[in-house]
């Protein structure tokens, strides 16, 4: 049954089964996807400080300029999303834009190999990102918008968590070979193109929504409303506290975990994430956004606080597990805002303007932690993380209540 914007409505289902099926389909793609970039994630920056001989400010460099290339790309191609009509064949092309990439890695020769790899990989994520948030808003009812959010983010968790595990075995039947632990990364990332390929397609699309005009001209960026501009703000500070992952990983190698096992760092960190995060959307849905998001930046600053402190292998996965818990409670729920508050018919371009702006302040952020690592050590990144995420929690209150 199809509802109004084209958005199906299952009759008679309740709770998680009354989620559309192009939102699972998506979910799945991510999942996917996810198993094939976090297998490469996870030993990613000890690749380069043990194989490449650079250091932690460099890391937190590539891992910044990366992240923040794809949230500057999904402005563009959120706009052009609005303007076609065509969510799924951005979102086609940004996946399978990063899967042609995951071969680099294996055959990389230098650092810069690896950042052009990166790099490339990051716009493709860029291109599909707004495109694909906006196509689950187009897709869901909005009073499922919270565990529609929340799904995608608990599957593509999955695929975060199943990574690091499945190249923690590859790792030991490999003898620590990175590499082959590389090649074997890039068949779920075609996988992953495939299914959404086949499995998902776009709503019809309404006449009337059509965008003729260019969706980043002014007029349209002051159409957004106030309470998107007020959210974009508050979410680009929030960002501050949210550096690289690399920095976790790079915590867990400092001899608290052997090489091989580094990885566990981020199973630990996105199971807590997919366990958390669609009880999390679920529950936003019922009792409001901003609640959830201030109880989500008081377990940051206490998995930062345990971070810092850390002297084992103990400390450093429970960090993550309350890092990962942090990102259950926040990302879907920031979504889900981005949903409320901007007009359907510049859903796409509203997403890429929250991205680019949360992606540039994750660059700031992640070239800090870098900095402060080299300079001082691990503590001073992590003792600055918990004081930024303790000023967050009354910024929260600035954030419009959303549905």
């Amino acid at each position: 049954m199809v509802g109004e914007e084209g958005r199906e409505r299952p009759p008679g289902k309740q709770g998680i089964r009354a989620i559309p099926g192009g939102v699972w389909a998506l979910g799945f793609v991510s999942l996917l996807m996810d198993v094939s970039s976090e297998m490469i994630h996870s030993l990613l920056p000890l690749f380069l400080v043990t194989q490449m001989g650079v250091g932690a400010l460099a890391v937190g460099l590539i891992e910044g300029v990366a992240e923040a290339t794809a949230s500057i790309v999904k402005i563009f191609s959120g706009a052009l999303s609005d303007r076609l009509g065509k969510r799924k064949l951005l979102a086609l092309a940004g996946y399978g834009l990063a899967a042609l990439t995951k071969p680099i890695f294996p055959l990389a020769a230098t650092a810069g190999w690896v950042f052009f790899a990166r790099f490339t990989d990051r716009i493709g994520k860029g291109i599909r990102g707004a495109p694909r948030d906006a196509l689950v808003a187009d897709l869901t009812p909005p009073e499922l918008r919270g565990a529609a959010y929340g799904l995608r983010q608990a599957l593509d968790t999955i695929g975060a968590f199943a990574g690091p595990l499945l190249a923690i075995v590859l790792m030991i039947a490999f003898a620590g070979d990175m590499r082959a632990v590389f090649w074997i990364a890039a068949i779920p990332a075609f996988a992953a193109v495939l299914v959404l390929a086949l499995a998902v397609r776009d709503p019809p699309l309404n006449p009337d929504r059509a965008i003729r005009r260019n969706p980043l001209r002014m007029e349209a960026m002051r159409n957004l409303g106030r309470d998107f501009w007020i959210l974009v703000l508050v979410a680009g500070f929030l960002m501050l506290p949210r550096f690289s992952e690399a920095f976790l990983l790079l915590r867990g190698g400092e001899g608290a975990l052997t090489l091989a096992f580094v990885p566990l760092v981020l199973v630990a960190m996105n199971a807590a994430y997919s366990l958390t995060a669609y009880p999390a959307g679920r529950l936003s849905d019922r009792m409001g956004r901003r609640g959830l998001l201030a109880g989500g930046y008081v377990v940051l600053m206490l998995a930062d606080i345990l971070l810092a402190l850390a002297g084992g292998a103990a400390a450093v996965l429970g960090g993550a597990v309350l890092w990962g818990i942090h990102m259950g409670m926040t990302q879907g729920i920031l979504a889900a805002l981005v949903a409320d508050t901007a007009p359907a018919d510049t859903r796409g371009t509203a997403f890429g303007v929250f991205h680019m702006v949360g992606g540039i302040c994750l660059l700031l952020a992640s070239v800090i932690a870098g900095a402060l690592w080299q300079a001082i050590g691990p503590g001073a990144t992590f003792g600055v993380g918990a004081v930024a995420a303790a000023l967050c929690i009354p910024a929260i209150m600035l954030l419009p209540r959303g549905r």
